[in-house]
């Protein structure tokens, strides 16, 4: 599974589930430090992002920003540290666990 950390401070670490397959809830709240949100980056990735980041004001994530080209408004800007991962490594929950 090719899933990426990328961290806001421009480093990035591969990041997978523990149980190599699909991604908890937990693991994913874990990787972006709070609440999640999700967007599709319409390549069969998924972009996981803390969705109180910018109320939190998180650091800019450039490269989460770059990701988003296109798919976000043009002045949207993506903060905190971002997880991109395939969709099916998010198909182990339910879809409203995802709004929490």
């Amino acid at each position: 599974m090719d899933c990426v950390l990328y961290k806001a401070d421009g480093t990035q670490a591969p990041y997978e589930p523990a149980d190599g397959k699909h991604f908890t809830l937990e693991e994913l709240q874990h990787a972006v430090g709070g609440y999640i949100e999700m967007v599709n980056l319409g390549d069969g990735r998924m972009l996981v992002v803390n969705e109180e980041g910018k109320g939190n004001h998180l650091p800019l994530n450039e490269k989460g920003t770059r990701l988003t080209r296109g798919i976000l408004s043009w002045r949207d800007l993506v903060v905190g540290d971002v997880l991109v991962c395939p969709e099916d490594a998010l198909q182990g929950e339910d879809e409203d666990e995802h709004e929490s």
